[in-house]
C-alpha cells in the first residue's frame, strides 16, 4: 500500500522535478499533444505524485502532464502529492498508480518487472509478490521486454514506433528485427501489414523469399492473400496475356510448394503419407526437369529474339511421349 507523505499537495517548480523513472514509461505523442491542450484549456486538474530521492524531487506519476507544462511558458510549477517508497518501491507504485487508473500499458509493465528482476536482483517471485500479480504473468512481461532488440527497445521507448508493433517484432528471431523494423519504417507500414508481413517472414524461410519481402512488401502481402497482381499487361497481345497470367500462377504455386518443402513437409507427413505421395513427387521431379529445361530455352529466345524452339533437347520428356506415372499405371493414387 502506497504511504502518502503528507494530506494536502505541494508547489513544486518544474525545475525541481526530475525524471529518472521515465524510461518505464511509454512516449506516445499524440497523448502528450491532448494533455498539453487540457492543460491550456481548463489547467491542472490533478496532481502529479512525487518521490524524494537523494534530496531531489523525482516523479513516478503524471509524466504527460509534467511534459505538456514544460512546453507550456504560462505554466512554470505543478501541485505534487509525495510518497514515501525506496527505488524498488518506487517502481512498483509507478506500476500500481496507472493500474488503478486503468492506464496500465502491456510494456512499460514490460519494462518496470525487467527492472526490478535485472536492475534490483529480485527473484520472478518476488516481483509477483511487490505487484500483486502471479508468476506466469511476470515470466510473460520479462519475455516480452527480453525478445525485442534494443534498436526497437529505444524506438519504443520514444514514441517512433507502438506498442503494437513492438508485440509483433518480437515473434522474429532477433537477427532479423532490425531488418523488418527499416522495412516498416521505409513503407511506413501500417500495424496490420506489419502483422502479415511477420505472419509470412516466419513462413518463408528461403533466403529469395524473404529478399522478395523486403524489397516488395506490399506486393507480398497481396500475394498471400490470393490476389492476382499484374494480371494483365497492355503491351501483350491476347496469347501473350494468357501465358502471361499461367506464369503467374505457376510462380506462386511454386514460391509455397518450395517453402513446404524446405519447412514443413518432411515433419508432417506420416509414413504412410509418404508411399502414397511418392509416386507423385516422382512425377513432379520429373516435369520440373523438363520444364526447366524448355524455360531456359524459351528464356534464350526471348532474350536474343530467336525463334528455333524446335531444337532437339535429349534431356527433355516431350509432353505425349512421357513415361506414365505410377498413377496411370494402376499404381497407388
Amino acid at each position: 500500500m502506497l504511504r502518502w507523505i503528507e494530506q494536502e499537495p505541494r508547489v513544486l517548480r518544474l525545475d525541481e522535478i526530475g525524471e529518472s523513472f521515465g524510461r518505464y514509461r511509454l512516449h506516445i505523442p499524440e497523448l502528450e499533444r491532448g494533455m498539453q491542450r487540457s492543460l491550456e484549456s481548463y489547467g491542472q486538474l490533478s496532481p502529479i505524485v512525487v518521490v524524494q530521492q537523494e534530496g531531489r524531487w523525482e516523479l513516478i506519476d503524471g509524466f504527460k502532464r509534467l511534459g505538456a507544462a514544460r512546453r507550456l511558458a504560462s505554466i512554470d510549477r505543478l501541485l505534487a502529492r509525495q510518497i514515501e517508497a525506496d527505488e524498488r518501491s518506487a517502481k512498483a507504485a509507478i506500476y500500481g498508480l496507472n493500474r488503478a487508473g486503468g492506464r496500465t500499458r502491456e510494456i512499460e509493465e514490460a519494462w518496470i518487472v525487467h527492472a526490478l528482476v535485472r536492475e534490483d536482483g529480485l527473484t520472478q517471485v518476488e516481483v509477483a509478490e511487490l505487484l500483486g500479480r502471479h508468476k506466469s504473468w511476470v515470466c510473460r512481461r520479462l519475455a516480452l521486454i527480453e525478445k525485442l532488440g534494443a534498436e526497437a527497445r529505444a524506438e519504443l521507448q520514444v514514441g517512433l514506433i507502438t506498442p503494437t508493433a513492438a508485440r509483433q517484432l518480437v515473434r522474429l528471431p532477433a537477427g532479423n528485427q532490425e531488418q523488418i523494423l527499416q522495412l516498416a519504417r521505409r513503407e511506413s507500414l501500417s500495424t496490420n501489414e506489419l502483422s502479415g508481413i511477420v505472419d509470412l517472414w516466419l513462413q518463408c524461410p528461403a533466403r529469395i523469399q524473404q529478399q522478395y519481402i523486403l524489397q516488395h512488401p506490399r506486393q507480398a502481402l497481396a500475394q498471400e492473400k490470393g490476389v492476382d497482381l499484374a494480371s494483365h499487361d497492355p503491351r501483350l497481345s491476347p496469347a501473350g496475356n494468357q501465358i502471361f497470367q499461367q506464369l503467374g500462377s505457376v510462380l506462386r504455386q511454386l514460391a509455397r510448394l518450395e517453402v513446404w518443402l524446405a519447412h514443413e513437409g518432411r515433419t508432417r507427413i506420416t509414413a504412410e503419407d509418404r508411399a502414397i505421395l511418392q509416386p507423385r513427387f516422382e512425377r513432379l521431379s520429373r516435369d520440373a526437369a523438363s520444364v526447366a529445361a524448355l524455360s531456359a530455352d524459351m528464356s534464350m529466345e526471348c532474350e536474343y529474339g530467336r525463334s528455333d524452339s524446335q531444337r532437339d533437347h535429349p534431356d527433355v520428356l516431350q509432353p505425349h511421349l512421357a513415361a506414365p506415372d505410377r498413377e496411370a499405371a494402376g499404381g497407388r493414387p
